[in-house]
């Protein structure tokens, strides 16, 4: 049990890094283009399953990010419903695991809450034909300006899920048409999402899975 809680909280705080990588200038990143056939083959993959660890508790271990594949989108979300709240969209965006987990991550257009951002996360994820990725969504991660943070990086609180996403689109081809997901957390709460891409290419990144420097740091 100790080692998957430890194993939970490293992934919290690898999209962690991954909400700072798409909220932040693309230039103050350490990372380079990625060839888009390489980033497509991320989700051809069969992803790992290391199992369901559930609720999150015990103390945050400092963890270097693993998060080795990143994608930002731009387009709009017709539908996002957080807890019965609809929001609209700053940014959304997918990010990959060396460890096989991947998450859909939005930015919420919250006037109240700069930091407000939630993921759906899971391991399961498959192409089923050349245009469509589904992913079994297996927990939220939810982050606001209320909640703590490691080394200046905000640690989302990760929540029990049931869901899915649904990608349509070819990173091969650097085009997204859109992405729908939908998950209910363990006491109700539901989460839902409806993006629909502008049309520009996507941007895909390998992000370099090392320690981050946070500036303004002693």
């Amino acid at each position: 049990m100790r080692s998957l809680t430890v194993m939970t909280m490293r992934q919290c705080r690898n999209i962690a890094v991954a909400l700072i990588l798409m909220l932040a200038p693309i230039p103050a990143v350490a990372d380079e283009r990625l060839p888009a056939s390489t980033m497509d083959a991320a989700q051809n993959q069969p992803l790992p399953t290391t199992g369901n660890a559930g609720d999150v508790t015990g103390e945050l271990k400092p963890q270097a990010p693993d998060t080795d594949l990143f994608a930002l989108m731009t387009g709009t979300c017709s539908t996002l419903k957080v807890a019965g709240r609809d929001f609209a969209c700053r940014t959304v965006a997918y990010a990959h695991s060396v460890n096989g987990r991947a998450y859909f991550t939005i930015a919420l257009d919250d006037p109240a809450d700069q930091s407000h951002i939630i993921s759906f996360s899971g391991e399961n994820g498959r192409r089923t034909n050349e245009n469509l990725y589904d992913l079994t969504v297996d927990r939220m991660l939810l982050n606001s300006v209320h909640h703590p943070k490691s080394d200046g990086l905000p640690v989302p609180a990760v929540v029990k899920s049931a869901g899915r996403c649904v990608q349509l689109g070819n990173f091969a081809t650097l085009h997204i048409t859109s992405v729908v997901c939908s998950a209910t957390d363990k006491s109700g709460k539901k989460y839902e999402l409806r993006f629909e891409s502008d049309g520009s290419p996507i941007t895909v990144r390998r992000v370099n899975p090392s320690a981050p420097t946070i500036r303004g740091q002693g």
